[in-house]
């Protein structure tokens, strides 16, 4: 008989029934009455009122019936937390029964009863299962430790499960590794700055053993694993792949992502010239081949996945284009993915073939993918040049079919075409013309405006052709409207006396009858440029074209990285990282590959920080985009506020507006001023490799003159946000003057130019002293260094915390905004050494609420050496005293806004912990007074 009678009362007093039959003597009755519980349950039925007599049921040998009584705690726990506490006798004492699957039972229920009170109890009999004698538990109590930390993770912390954790990795059963390796992950993953899985070769190599014994999920687990360790150099690199290939040959397709995952990452820091890393390439593409015979949904993960490799190497499947022909009972979604694919992988070698496909595909009935196909022979002209010619033939023939969507898309790519290959293929613009009328999508009409536009010389009729458009102008869509405005602007510059009236015509309706505004400022700025200046509108308008490139959908560098450490996950399907998609953004690190090895192209990768550094803390709020626009707004835009020896300055700059064109004119017009050449060393204004400073020895012997602590470079503003341009960056302060330390860095696939930058208010009024000169446009790949002068005599506003600094930069392609934390010892001033008496008086006036008291760990420095440190960062000495064997350092120090910082500094000897106690008018300055101590002291 199957479960389905359970289903199928329709009794009135029920739960009253079921109660007694729970309370029977017998066994088999109360089996079948938790059974029927359990299925009034599932059906959506409320059967808590049982709780009771159901967790008496549970005193039983019987591990179904115990099974079927557990289901039911788990769901019930959460709404009867006090009921449920009677449960954990039976827990404890299962925990120890000699039964092992009873015990793995017993803790795994545990784990899925999300309710605080119990929590307690269940540390007891986990950490005994921890380290149980039968594997299968201690891989249950694994998982376990990672469902409690969801719940309670300072519980889990205290109890010292995590190191219990760690040392499961070295665990002789492999189940039991992999599942201390997910458990630790997914912690890892909640507490992204914590260091759980400390990663070593020890531990790597056990992970390795591990993987060929395990269950296929087990093996998923080590790998993603591996995949975020970074090994030291090329050799371990090496031996590790060695370890991971194996994998590729996997039956199970998550296994053999993840492996290829592991390698492509690896295959970073492997040179081009060793023989295993062409082995390595022969051997990721069959199991990626393999892949595409499975399901079409298994088949179309796999695609978007080769998409992403393609595209960083595409030379593992180069040779294997065959495969990624498409067959006629694929689905569309499998179908547009490969044909993505073949194009990427389009070479002077297989174009005939590509082509020969692409003309089938145009024939075919499904309207979406024939309009795929089109396209794809117009990013095979583009892309191969030998193939151009054949292609723009292809494009001919399927024009003369005549059938409606493939002429319009042809009219498109034939449009691009043109750009890549100006004064090539004109000759078939006779036969695009006798299509006009057929047209009807807005992006067809716009490409044929723009040709009849662009070629109006060779076109007789170029008039008639574009005035044919203009009839019904306002109900075309604002792409054609805006294209049709232009073409007739072209066709007036190179035939002014024949459509004088024409163009009159497009710009009254451009400007006087439409609502747009884009056309309407496109209208009159060609009004302007015609009736002020004929030759400058010639310039503007018939400017010579920058050439299109080949691969215009190529995914950011910095964001192919960035995936390629996602391999296998959701974020390889939507070629998205996870923070654009997981909700709430916890425990969503940003991966990236391994720097390359200095054996290997080392002009690939910009140097990265030093390592060993202490990370640089970044603040928690990045304001969002509006709030920071609208205090920018509020910002003066005017000269960078600048100290005495600059204000002689006379040489004017034009206004340099972040926030894009008009702003000055709003605010009143303000320059920036650019300071005299003698007044900020050369060092400081021009970028640190231009060698302008060793030309003029400006700064030889100055050097960091006070010794001030200068924190390594952190990433303030990673490419991926600020579409290719990375910005790391530190501050300094050097004979009395702050400035900013930065490294631009071009990711992008552009040239960028016309950078500038501008401060938000902030609660010490720094500001730029003088502009962002960034003397030769910056090419990708390229770096920079700029050293940039601060003042602080900018606009104050008080922020939280206290040291954010909210920056805007610009350049010729966006602005970008990012915050920073700047540390608070560059704003110590050089003369903050106050009189003794003065300090006493002072000290006992201030209130003794103001005095806050810091702990100062792990630094065994003597006093001395405490004093000379701390003065080369400005923060003086008065006098020092031993109080019972304790050195007493009194200490004062200024801010640049003129508040003074009293400190006591007690030093033990043989004690590495200080305790400073700081005294201020100001008391919300002392935490990040101590923070700079702390600093200083420590580095």
């Amino acid at each position: 008989m199957t479960d389905s009678k359970y289903f199928t009362t329709t009794k009135k007093g029920e739960i009253f029934e079921l109660k007694a039959e729970l309370n029977s003597d017998k066994k088999e009755k109360k089996k079948e009455a938790v059974k029927k519980v359990i299925a009034s349950m599932t059906v959506g039925k409320d059967v808590s009122a049982l709780f009771p007599d159901v967790v008496n049921c549970m005193q039983t040998d019987n591990l179904e019936l115990k099974k079927l009584v557990y289901l039911y705690l788990m769901n019930y726990a959460k709404s009867q937390p006090d009921m449920a506490i009677m449960a954990v006798n039976t827990f404890v004492k299962d925990c120890e029964d000699p039964n092992p699957l009873i015990r793995a039972l017993a803790v795994r229920t545990m784990g899925c009863i999300r309710v605080d009170k119990i929590t307690e109890y269940l540390c007891e009999p986990l950490r005994k299962c921890l380290k149980d004698e039968d594997p299968y538990v201690r891989k249950t109590a694994a998982v376990c430790v990672a469902k409690l930390h969801d719940i309670n993770a300072q519980l889990v912390e205290d109890q010292g499960f995590l190191d219990t954790l760690k040392d499961l990795i070295s665990d002789s059963n492999p189940m039991v590794v992999a599942n201390a390796v997910a458990a630790l992950s997914e912690i890892a993953e909640s507490h992204p700055s914590s260091n759980l899985l400390d990663l070593n070769p020890q531990s790597i190599n056990k992970l390795l053993t591990a993987l060929n014994e395990c269950t296929e999920w087990g093996q998923i687990f080590i790998l993603d694993c591996l995949a975020n360790y970074t090994p030291k150099d090329d050799r371990e690199a090496q031996s590790i792949c060695e370890r991971v290939t194996p994998r590729l040959s996997h039956a199970n397709s998550a296994v053999v992502l993840s492996a290829v995952k592991v390698l492509m990452k690896f295959m970073e820091m492997l040179s081009k010239d060793l023989d295993y890393y062409g082995t390595l390439l022969k051997k990721l593409a069959p199991p990626l081949v393999t892949l595409l015979s499975a399901e079409p949904e298994l088949q179309y993960v796999a695609l978007r996945n080769i998409n992403l490799i393609v595209q960083k190497r595409p030379e593992i499947l180069k040779h294997e284009m065959k495969v990624f022909f498409v067959k006629y009972n694929d689905p569309i979604y499998v179908k547009l993915e490969k044909l993505d694919i073949m194009i990427r992988l389009a070479s002077q070698a297989n174009i005939a073939q590509v082509l020969a496909e692409l003309k089938e595909y145009a024939t075919e009935v499904d309207v979406d993918f024939v309009r795929k196909a089109v396209r794809a022979i117009g990013r095979c002209a583009i892309k191969v040049e030998q193939s151009a010619e054949r292609c723009v033939s292809t494009l001919l023939d399927l024009i003369q079919t005549k059938v409606n969507y493939v002429v319009q898309e042809a009219i498109v790519v034939i449009k691009d075409i043109f750009r890549k290959y100006p004064n090539k293929y004109e000759s078939v613009i006779a036969t695009l013309c006798e299509n006009l009328d057929s047209l009807d999508e807005p992006e067809a009409r716009a490409a044929m405006i723009w040709i009849v536009g662009e070629y109006a010389e060779r076109i007789d009729n170029a008039d008639e052709l574009l005035e044919s458009f203009l009839e019904g102008f306002h109900d075309e869509s604002t792409q054609v409207q805006l294209q049709l405005l232009t073409a007739i602007v072209k066709l007036f510059l190179k035939k002014p006396t024949e459509t004088q009236e024409l163009v009159q015509q497009v710009l009254s309706l451009a400007t006087q009858d439409s609502d747009n505004p884009d056309l309407r400022d496109r209208g009159y700025i060609y009004w302007r440029l015609l009736s002020t200046d004929p030759v400058a509108a010639k310039e503007v308008v018939l400017a010579e074209k920058p050439l299109i490139s080949e691969e215009t959908d190529l995914i950011e560098p910095t964001l192919l990285d960035e995936l390629i450490c996602y391999i296998g996950t959701l974020a390889s399907v939507y070629h998205k990282p996870p923070s654009a998609f997981v909700e709430g953004g916890r425990g969503v690190v940003h991966k990236s590959l391994p720097p390359r090895t200095a054996s290997n192209e080392s002009a690939e990768s910009p140097e990265a920080a030093p390592t060993g550094a202490p990370p640089v803390e970044q603040p928690d709020v990045i304001p969002p985009q509006g709030d920071l626009l609208g205090d920018l707004l509020n910002l003066d835009l005017g000269p960078p506020v600048s100290g005495p020896p600059l204000a002689a300055s006379s040489a004017q700059m034009g206004a340099v507006d972040l926030l894009g064109g008009g702003l000055d004119s709003l605010i009143g017009g303000t320059n920036f001023t650019s300071p005299p050449a003698a007044a900020v060393p050369a060092s400081l204004g021009a970028p640190i490799g231009s060698g302008l400073s060793d030309l003029f020895d400006l700064t030889s012997g100055v050097g960091n003159l006070s010794g001030s602590y200068v924190a390594p470079k952190a990433v303030w503003l990673p490419a991926m946000k600020a579409k290719g341009l990375e910005i790391s960056g530190t501050f300094t302060r050097q004979v009395g003057s702050i400035s900013m330390d930065l490294q631009l860095t071009n990711k992008a696939l552009q040239v960028m130019t016309d950078f500038a930058i501008q401060f938000n208010r902030n609660s010490f009024g720094l500001a730029p002293a003088a502009p962002l000169q960034v003397h030769a446009p910056l090419s990708p790949n390229q770096s920079v260094e700029i050293s940039l002068p601060l003042n602080t005599v900018g606009s104050v506003m008080k922020m939280e915390p206290l040291n954010n600094l909210q920056v805007a930069v610009k350049n010729n392609i966006d602005v970008f905004y990012f915050s920073t934390l700047y540390p608070l010892h560059i704003l110590f001033v050089e003369d903050g050494k106050m009189d003794r008496q003065m300090f006493l008086a002072t000290w006992k006036d201030i209130p003794n609420e103001n005095e806050a008291q810091f702990q100062i760990r792990d630094c065994p420095l003597s006093a001395e050496a405490v004093s000379s440190k701390l003065q080369g960062s400005n923060v003086f000495t008065i006098a020092k005293r031993n109080v019972e064997g304790q050195d007493m350092l009194y200490q004062s120090l200024k801010l640049t806004n003129g508040i003074w910082v009293l400190a006591e500094l007690r030093i033990q000897p043989g004690n590495p912990s200080l305790t400073l106690s700081l005294k201020c008018r100001a008391p919300e300055v002392s935490q990040h007074v101590y923070q700079a101590y702390e600093t200083i002291l420590k580095n």
